[in-house]
C-alpha cells in the first residue's frame, strides 16, 4: 500500500507543480491548510460513484481488444506444430491484418521519420534520444552520420475503449465461448 501511494505521489509530482510545493512544506514539517469547500450532496453521490468503479489497466484492455477484434492471443498460444505453413500463413494474415487495423484506430501510428530504411541521415546536437537510438559505432562529436534502420513509429491519439465491468473481472481478457446446442 505504502510502494503504490508513493508512487501515485511521485508521478503527481511530476506533472502538478502545486502539489509538489504542498508535498515539500509537509516533508518539512509544516502543516497545511486545507480547505474544504461545501460540495452539494449529488456532486459527492456521484464522485463516490466514480470513486467505486473498478479500474483495469489499460494494457489489459487494449489486449483484449487485440483478442476480440483480432484473436491474437489464440493465435499466439495455439501450438502450430501440427499445421503445415500454407495454413499457419493464412491464419497469420488474417491476424496481421485485425491487429493492424485495431491499432490504426486506437492509435493512428505514423512513422516517426519519413525517410526510406536505408537512407543517409544526419544526427546533430540536442537530438531527442527518446526519438533517435543510436547503434554501432558510436563515437565522437555530434554530428554523427549513419544509416537509418528503423523509422520508428509514434502514436497520433491514443483512444482505448472504455472498460465497464465488475471488480472479480477486471483481469478477464475474453470470456469463455458456449455454444448452446
Amino acid at each position: 500500500m505504502r510502494l503504490g501511494l508513493a508512487l501515485k505521489a511521485f508521478f503527481r509530482v511530476l506533472r502538478d507543480r502545486t502539489f509538489a510545493e504542498q508535498l515539500d512544506r509537509l516533508l518539512q514539517g509544516q502543516t497545511l491548510a486545507l480547505s474544504t469547500p461545501e460540495v452539494p450532496l449529488a456532486d459527492r453521490l456521484r464522485a463516490d460513484l466514480v470513486a467505486q468503479a473498478p479500474t483495469r489497466s489499460d494494457a489489459l484492455t487494449l489486449l483484449a481488444t487485440l483478442q476480440r477484434e483480432a484473436r491474437l492471443i489464440d493465435f499466439l498460444m495455439e501450438d502450430l506444430s501440427g499445421y503445415d505453413d500454407v495454413h499457419i500463413g493464412a491464419a497469420a494474415r488474417d491476424v496481421h491484418r485485425a491487429c493492424a487495423a485495431a491499432l490504426e484506430r486506437i492509435f493512428a501510428l505514423r512513422p516517426l521519420r519519413y525517410q526510406e530504411e536505408g537512407a543517409h541521415v544526419e544526427i546533430v546536437a540536442g537530438y531527442d534520444p527518446a526519438q533517435v537510438t543510436l547503434t554501432g559505432n558510436v563515437t565522437g562529436q555530434l554530428p554523427l552520420r549513419g544509416t537509418l534502420v528503423h523509422h520508428g513509429w509514434q502514436a497520433m491519439q491514443c483512444e482505448l475503449p472504455a472498460w465497464s465491468g465488475q471488480e472479480e473481472s477486471v483481469r478477464i481478457i475474453a470470456p469463455a465461448e458456449v455454444e448452446v446446442q
